[in-house]
């Protein structure tokens, strides 16, 4: 599966993140779930990322909130 490069605005700038296309699609359907926009749940998962004692990088820090996500999804 091919990488997408996208640029997102985070804390007033912007960053590009690749990702693969299926991952582009679940956060753009959790943005919906969530009524609200990728970029404000792309700043959230930032946001946690560098919390963390030892931060992935956000391409990886999202991957990881995606996959949290379905299986909390498929085991509700």
């Amino acid at each position: 599966m091919a990488m997408k490069k996208r640029s997102v605005s985070i804390a007033g700038h912007r960053t590009s993140i690749s990702l693969e296309q299926a991952f582009w699609d679940e956060l753009h359907q959790f943005a919906r779930e969530d009524n609200r926009s990728l970029a404000s749940l792309v700043a959230q998962i930032d946001r946690e990322r560098m919390g963390a004692a030892e931060p992935h990088n956000l391409s990886s820090a999202l991957r990881v909130y995606i996959l949290r996500r379905v299986k909390a999804d498929a085991t509700a």
